[in-house]
């Protein structure tokens, strides 16, 4: 059988000093385990404190990049819920301007001379929005972008074309006077005593005196579709303008156009004369609706020369 090694109970450690007095330790082998232990669990310890310390530093730095993210999305809400704001007050703000497109297109109506049934067709509601509830964002777009629908249908479906024939009926319609130079009505329009003779007789017209070779001027866009003598007028222009109007100017010395010719509004067609039925320079001034003959006191507006 091999020998059994037997350890010694007690070990004794000399410590010497150069100089000094050597002293001796005493101590069983129970001590050096415990120390051993002690510091197997001393590093453990250590060992785990380093790590969790190690944790934590991972944690605070998550932490504080988290925190970042939390500040950068909270300035982004905000942005985002002003910006909300704003594109809502901004809505609200057209919503309001179309209501007044709205009247400016019912006034343009008027002018077209349409029935107000013509623009019956309203906007599509964007949907129910509760009793009390504040409309959202995106609802106020949905309203706005429905508003502007039916706006540009109705504008361009229905009021554009009679707005269109409505300016070029109104573009032919006689207006202002066909002279320049301060004036007045010598004789209106209707029955009058003959200031050739006796009893009376129907002016067709109004005289408007002048000195001769006064410019005339037509009072709208037109062909001339007389142009020439006569015994009542002398030299006359008579002008048709479409849309049922026509003008006739009489008396001229001279005519400045010829028949068949365009003229435009306030382009001269002659000068102030006493030819034919005339007892001095003037010029008569007739306006002939779908062939008969209207006052044309009516078509002279606010006069830019003066009348008496």
């Amino acid at each position: 059988m091999p020998r059994r090694i037997r350890l010694p109970k007690r070990y004794t450690v000399i410590v010497t000093r150069p100089g000094g007095r050597a002293f001796s330790v005493n101590f069983t082998l129970l001590v050096p385990l415990l120390l051993l232990a002690l510091l197997l669990v001393w590093g453990a310890v250590s060992f785990k404190l380093a790590r969790e310390a190690r944790e934590a530093s991972r944690l605070r730095e998550e932490v504080r990049v988290l925190a970042g993210q939390v500040r950068r999305l909270s300035t982004d809400l905000l942005a985002e819920q002003n910006k909300n704001r704003a594109l809502a007050s901004r809505a609200s703000e057209m919503l309001g301007r179309l209501d007044a497109l709205e009247a400016e297109l019912d006034a343009l109506r008027k002018r077209a001379g349409l029935s107000k049934a013509a623009l019956e067709k309203k906007a599509p509601s964007p949907g129910p929005v509760g009793a009390g509830r504040p409309a959202s964002t995106e609802e106020l777009f949905a309203a706005l972008d429905a508003h502007l629908q039916s706006f540009q249908d109705r504008l361009e479906g229905v009021v554009a074309p009679a707005l269109e024939a409505t300016l070029k009926r109104e573009a032919a319609t006689p207006q202002g006077w066909p002279l320049r130079v301060k004036t007045y009505i010598a004789s209106g329009f209707g029955v009058r005593k003959n200031p050739f003779g006796r009893g009376y007789e129907f002016h067709n017209g109004l005289d408007l005196p002048a000195w001769y070779g006064t410019k005339i001027y037509a009072t709208a866009p037109g062909r001339v579709i007389e142009a020439g003598w006569s015994n009542i007028f002398g030299r006359y222009v008579k002008i048709d303008h479409g849309y049922g109007y026509q003008t006739l100017y009489g008396h001229m010395q001279k005519i400045a156009v010829k028949r068949g010719s365009w003229v435009k509004r306030g382009q001269v067609i002659g000068y102030v004369g006493s030819t034919g039925r005339s007892t001095g320079p003037h010029v008569h001034y007739s306006v002939f609706v779908k062939g008969r003959s209207v006052d044309p006191r009516p078509f002279l507006k606010t006069p830019v020369y003066a009348a008496r």
